[in-house]
C-alpha cells in the first residue's frame, strides 16, 4: 500500500518552547523536568514533572480542538467510569506560539498499541461501559466535527482513495463489498450523542494488565456513535467484539454495521498517512483485517 507522511507541523514545538510557555503563564511548573512523551499528528506531548503531561497542538487544525477539549472535559469527566485527562491548567497565545495549550493529568501505564492488557475479555467490558457512560445526548452547543460522527456518506472520497492504494485485488474487493453495505445501512437517527472522536489503541492506557484510562479528547465532537465503536475491530476478537457490544448495550444492527463502516474508513486512513508513523500504520493493518474477516 502507498503511504503518506504525517501532516507537517504549522509551528515549530519544542522543550524549549514548552518551558518557555510554563516560565511566562505557569512559573510555579516552569523547573519540573520535561520529557518529549509523542509528537503526533496534532499535538507535541511531554511530560512534566512526576504528575502532569504538557499538550501543545502542532498543527492549526488540532488548535482548534484544545478549546473543545478545555471547555467540555472537565463536565465530562466525573461521570465516566475510566480517568479521562480533564485539563488542570490551561495556557494562553503569546508572541512565540499562537494557540491555547493544556497541562493535564499524567496517567501511568502504556498505550494498548504497544501493550495490549493481560485479558482482551475484560478490557472489551470495561471499554464498551466507558463509551456507553460518554454516549449521552450533546447539548446544541457541543463542538461538531466535520470528519467525525457524521453520516459515512461524509467518507466516501477517503475510502474510494484509500482503497485504491490496497495493492491486493481480492483484499481491495472484499473491502470495497464491506464499504458498500455499511453505507447502504439507515443512518444515525437519534439526538447527537457525545464522542471521543478518536477512539483508537493508542489513546487508550493500559496499566498493571487492565484497560486503565481513555486519553487524547482533542476530536471530542458530537453525533453517531459509530465513529467510537469502531475501536472494537482495531484491539478486540469478533467473540470480544460481542462481549463490547453487549456490555455498550444499545448498539442496534445498523449502529453495528455502521461502525464496521468507521472501522475500514479509518484503517485506510492510518494506512495512506503514516509513512513515518510506524504505530498508526500498525493501528490501520490490524483494524483493515478485523475487518476483512
Amino acid at each position: 500500500m502507498t503511504v503518506q507522511r504525517m501532516p507537517a507541523a504549522d509551528v515549530p514545538v519544542s522543550v524549549e518552547l514548552v518551558r518557555l510557555l510554563l516560565g511566562e503563564q505557569h512559573p510555579d511548573l516552569a523547573s519540573l523536568p520535561i520529557e518529549v512523551l509523542t509528537n503526533g499528528w496534532d499535538n507535541l506531548v511531554c511530560r512534566l514533572g512526576e504528575d502532569l503531561l504538557v499538550r501543545l497542538p502542532r498543527r492549526a487544525p488540532a488548535a482548534g480542538l484544545v478549546a473543545h477539549e478545555q471547555r467540555w472535559l472537565p463536565e465530562l469527566a466525573g461521570r465516566l467510569p475510566l480517568p479521562v485527562p480533564a485539563p488542570v491548567r490551561v495556557g494562553q497565545p503569546t508572541a512565540e506560539y499562537p494557540w491555547s495549550w493544556s497541562v493535564v493529568p499524567f496517567f501511568p501505564g502504556r498505550i494498548a498499541a504497544y501493550e495490549e492488557p493481560d485479558d482482551l475479555w475484560p478490557a472489551a467490558s470495561a471499554l464498551g461501559g466507558f463509551l456507553d457512560a460518554l454516549h449521552t445526548p450533546a447539548p446544541s452547543d457541543a463542538p461538531v466535527n466535520p470528519l467525525r460522527g457524521i453520516p459515512l456518506a461524509g467518507r466516501v472520497s477517503g475510502v474510494v482513495d484509500g482503497l485504491a492504494h490496497v495493492a491486493d485485488a481480492a483484499d481491495r474487493a472484499t473491502a470495497r463489498r464491506i464499504w458498500e453495505a455499511a453505507a447502504e445501512t439507515p443512518a444515525w437517527n437519534g439526538p447527537p450523542l457525545w464522542l471521543h472522536g478518536d477512539l483508537h489503541p493508542a489513546n487508550v492506557l493500559v496499566d498493571r494488565g487492565r484497560v486503565s484510562a481513555v486519553i487524547d479528547f482533542g476530536d471530542i465532537t458530537s453525533g453517531d456513535p459509530a465513529t467510537d465503536l469502531s475501536v472494537a475491530w482495531m484491539l478486540f476478537t469478533a467473540d470480544q467484539r460481542a462481549a463490547f457490544r453487549r456490555a455498550y448495550g444499545r448498539a442496534d444492527d445498523a449502529t453495528w454495521e455502521r461502525a464496521r463502516g468507521w472501522a475500514l474508513a479509518l484503517a485506510l486512513a492510518f494506512l495512506t498517512r503514516s509513512a513515518d508513523n510506524p504505530l498508526m500504520r500498525a493501528i490501520g493493518e490490524r483494524a483493515f483485517r478485523a475487518v476483512l474477516e
